[in-house]
C-alpha cells in the first residue's frame, strides 16, 4: 500500500499491509526495534482479535473500516507526550473536518464520537526507561463505511457513513491524519 499524498518525511514512509490479522497492535508490540522504522504503519483490511483500550475486543468489520497502528521512537521525557492520545484525536477529527467538513467530537480519553455514538477509538501503549519514552504503539481503529454492526454494538457505535450518509476515502483519510499528525508530532518532541 502507498499514500500517494502523502507529504511527510518519516511517518507512515514504510507500512506493512496484511489482508487479516489478529491484531495490529499486538504485531506491532511483538516486533523487534530494529525489524522496525520509526514511523512505520501497520495496516489491516480485517483483524480477528483487534484491541481496545481495558483489554476489550474492538470490532473491525471487514475492509469497511480503518484498523492501523503506527510505531514511533520519540526518546523524550515522558512529559511530553501527557496529552498525546488527545492530540491524536484531535489531529483525526481535523483530518476528517479539513476533507469532508464534518465535526466530530472527542469524549475523553480515548474516542471519537458524533452524536454520542463511537466513530473511533485509540489506544496509546508506550515503553519507557525511567522517564524516558522509547517507543509508542498507537492504535486507531475508525469506522468509516461500515453501515451495519453485530449485537449491542449498534446502539454504542456508529461510522462516518452511517451518519453522513456518502462514501467515504480510507486512503485520503490516513493520508491527511499523518501528514497533519507529523508536524503536530515534530512540534511536541523540540
Amino acid at each position: 500500500m502507498k499514500l500517494k499524498k502523502l507529504k511527510t518525511k518519516f511517518i507512515a514512509q514504510n507500512i506493512i499491509y496484511f489482508k487479516t490479522i489478529d491484531s495490529t497492535q499486538t504485531y506491532a508490540k511483538n516486533t523487534l526495534k530494529e525489524d522496525i522504522k520509526d514511523g512505520t504503519v501497520i495496516i489491516a483490511d480485517s483483524q480477528e482479535n483487534g484491541i481496545g483500550t481495558h483489554e476489550r475486543k474492538w470490532y473491525t468489520g471487514s475492509g469497511k473500516n480503518l484498523a492501523m497502528t503506527f510505531i514511533l521512537y520519540p526518546d523524550c521525557n515522558i512529559k511530553k507526550i501527557s496529552n498525546f492520545t488527545r492530540l491524536i484525536a484531535e489531529v483525526m477529527i481535523k483530518a476528517i473536518k479539513n476533507l469532508y467538513g464534518y465535526e466530530l467530537e472527542i469524549k475523553a480519553p480515548n474516542d471519537i464520537i458524533y452524536k454520542n455514538k463511537k466513530i473511533a477509538g485509540i489506544l496509546t501503549e508506550s515503553n519507557s526507561e525511567g522517564e524516558i519514552v522509547k517507543r509508542i504503539c498507537v492504535g486507531i481503529g475508525l469506522n468509516i463505511n461500515q453501515t451495519e454492526f453485530p449485537g449491542n454494538l449498534e446502539k454504542i457505535a456508529s461510522s462516518l457513513k452511517k451518519e453522513f450518509n456518502i462514501e467515504f476515502s480510507k486512503e485520503d483519510i490516513i493520508t491527511e491524519f499523518f501528514n497533519i499528525f507529523e508536524k503536530e508530532y515534530l512540534k511536541l518532541l523540540k
